[in-house]
């Protein structure tokens, strides 16, 4: 697929790449240029006052993780309940 740079170094992605890859107007891209290639690769881009309370999410997350006990099977995990899977 052939594109042309426009006025105000703007070009056009064809329409069969932007259906595929489900973008729509608004979408953010990362602009890079590597061994003479032009590559766009999408991005979120979050508000720096979410920014906090994701990366507070996170730290709350790995918390919980730590604090979670890891069985060697299913039935070590039944026997820390107190169920017998033998009589179930």
């Amino acid at each position: 697929m052939l594109a042309e740079i426009r006025g105000r170094s703007q070009i056009t992605i064809p329409a069969e790449i932007i259906k595929k890859l489900g973008i729509s107007e608004g979408d953010k891209f990362e602009v890079m240029e590597k061994d003479g290639g032009i590559f766009l690769c999408p991005v979120v881009v979050y508000p720096k006052d979410k920014l906090a309370k994701i990366a507070k999410l996170i730290k709350e997350s790995e918390a919980d993780v730590k604090d979670q006990t890891a069985f060697e099977s299913v039935e070590d995990m039944f026997a820390d309940m107190g169920i017998d899977i033998d009589n179930v």
